[in-house]
């Protein structure tokens, strides 16, 4: 899956202000999935080559008072309205916010169960209420953002990669839920390649990234190379070298 919601968080950033051709070039390359907010929805159908379409419903700024503080962007019937496949939306776990989020995150999966689409509980580690040098990537927080998930209702949990594939074993093992990991901050492609590699070996259903494929120089080949990494077991090497990175 790309996400590419990052246009309420960041602004209209490289990779969105054409939208349209990146959702082709990613589809292209072998997404599966897209994922926006609703309002983008007429920018996404003509360009999905086949492709699932999923819609984020809570959002925040970078500029804002507080960027763990997601508030309600959409509703399910507004997201079927938009031709969605499924819904998503994001809770901060240890945050100030959690408590609203996870109201809303369990509001929403009982409405999407209504109407038989699924949810993705973007499920991270966030917040002041956590300790550590690094809680965000922390195994034992992931495993309990994963499981919070699960036990609201949700159907898929994205969260965070813990940094290596034994740690995030722990994570998979917490929850029945398919987890796919976050991209985050782009770091590289043999690196990002390498983390995808060592989460799916711990058990992991696959990714959903967002920067480091749609800001990508080749976005369809970084795709092709997450693609090959998911679907065809390939390692970091054989993904690099297939797609021509």
């Amino acid at each position: 899956m790309v996400p590419m919601d990052h246009g309420i968080t960041l602004g209209a950033v490289r990779g969105l202000k054409d939208i349209e051709g990146t959702i082709d070039a990613v589809t292209r390359g072998g997404a599966d999935a897209v994922l926006t907010q609703k309002g983008i929805a007429p920018r996404v159908h003509a360009n999905l080559n086949g492709a699932g379409y999923v819609v984020h419903l809570n959002a925040s700024t970078a500029v804002g008072p507080e960027s763990n503080d997601k508030r309600p962007t959409g509703t399910v019937k507004g997201a079927i309205r938009a031709g969605a496949d499924a819904v998503s939306m994001h809770i901060n776990v240890g945050s100030d916010y959690e408590p609203g989020q996870m109201t809303f995150l369990s509001e929403l999966c009982e409405t999407a169960g209504d109407y038989g689409i699924p949810v993705l509980a973007m499920a991270y580690a966030r917040g002041a209420n956590l300790e550590g040098d690094d809680p965000e990537h922390d195994a034992e927080y992931l495993g309990h953002a994963v499981r919070l998930a699960e036990e609201c209702g949700a159907d898929v949990v994205k969260t965070a990669y813990s940094g290596d594939a034994a740690s995030f074993e722990h994570v998979c093992e917490s929850t029945r839920l398919p987890v796919i990991i976050a991209g985050g901050s782009p770091s590289g492609d043999r690196r990002t390649l390498e983390n995808v590699r060592g989460a799916m070996d711990a058990g992991a259903a696959g990714v959903s990234m967002g920067r480091t494929i749609f800001q990508h120089e080749d976005p369809e080949a970084m795709t092709a190379a997450v693609s090959a990494v998911v679907h065809e077991d390939a390692d970091a090497e054989d993904a690099l070298s297939a797609s021509g990175l």
